[in-house]
């Protein structure tokens, strides 16, 4: 299966994208199913990458319909472990398939599966809680009437930037809601109402609230701070990383910058991570080309280490304007 072949290079990529990815609660990662993860959604399928790549087991994620037009696009986000959730601005004539994924979602629970759902419906970069579906509530009530002990765990994922790279995340999970939580009739409007009310209420206090250009708030929750030995010891090695990677990056950048939109990280990290590999042997066969030394080998490891210091210099790479 494609999720399982990419597993293990998914992981390694957040070391050279993320400088920090803290959790409230490291324990939680060894959870087994069957496990609702209800989150926010601020930074696209980037959010779902790190919650796979950090989860002992493997998580089926619940993703945008129209993201799966085309069978060979189906079959591809299908190994990755990904189901189709479609809204009213996709088509109403969709809207059926959303039950197919339900139930899918279903015998997954009763196969003790973990299933991420992201509770506010659509991405926006943004440091807030936007209000929540009912679709978080809808699987829940369904699990737990047909007497799945279902347990729904809520999740903040918090970004230190949506646009820069060398980012800092925290993850911060709240308590279990489980069947009990629940006074209403599982099957009632009210119940939903119930559910999406006590999860907002733990949501709220999980996921930060930042005005859009409050830098220094940025900077004083993620403890942003400048190290000058830090910047002295590393600044030839990430001045090095830099002029070996400034090429990828903002050609990368430069395609994407007016479309991506809230998707521009996402788009950035899929990009490296499937061209990065080839652009490194170029830059090494073509050195090697011009020196004739077997030295130039060398470089396969360092400068994926040069990246590393760019990464713990504090990013010097510039976030590109939105």
């Amino acid at each position: 299966m494609l999720y399982k072949l990419l597993l293990i290079p998914a992981r390694l990529s957040l070391y050279f994208y993320c400088r920090k990815i803290a959790i409230n609660k490291k324990d939680f990662l060894q959870l087994k199913g069957p496990l609702l993860i209800a989150a926010n959604h601020p930074n696209s399928f980037l959010d779902a990458i790190i919650l796979s790549s950090l989860f002992k087991e493997p998580i089926y994620s619940l993703a945008r319909g129209d993201a799966f037009a085309g069978k060979f696009y189906s079959r591809v986000l299908a190994s990755l472990n990904m189901l189709p959730v479609y809204r009213v601005s996709e088509g109403v004539e969709n809207l059926d398939h959303n039950y197919t994924t339900f139930n899918a979602c279903q015998e997954l629970f009763k196969e003790n599966k973990i299933v991420l759902i992201f509770s506010e419906g659509r991405c926006i970069n943004e440091w807030h809680l936007r209000p929540l579906k009912k679709g978080t509530a809808r699987l829940a009530m369904s699990a737990w009437m047909q007497d799945i002990p279902l347990q729904v765990i809520p999740l903040g994922i918090n970004y230190s930037s949506f646009r820069k790279f060398g980012k800092i995340v925290h993850l911060n999970f709240g308590d279990f809601i489980f069947k009990e939580a629940i006074q209403e009739e599982l099957s009632s409007g009210k119940a939903l109402i119930e559910f999406n009310a006590a999860l907002k209420n733990q949501l709220q206090d999980l996921v930060y609230e930042i005005k859009k250009e409050d830098t220094e708030t940025v900077k004083k929750i993620f403890r942003i701070k400048t190290n000058p030995l830090k910047k002295v010891l590393l600044f030839l090695p990430a001045l090095l990383g830099f002029l070996f990677h400034a090429p990828i990056y903002y050609a990368i950048i430069l395609i994407i910058k007016d479309r991506a939109k809230d998707h521009f990280d996402s788009i950035i990290v899929g990009a490296l991570f499937l061209f990065y590999p080839v652009y490194l042997l170029l830059f090494v066969l073509i050195t090697f080309l011009i020196t004739s030394s077997i030295y130039s080998l060398l470089l396969l490891f360092l400068m994926p280490l040069t990246a590393l210091s760019l990464l713990y210099f504090k990013s010097i790479i510039a976030e590109p304007k939105t």
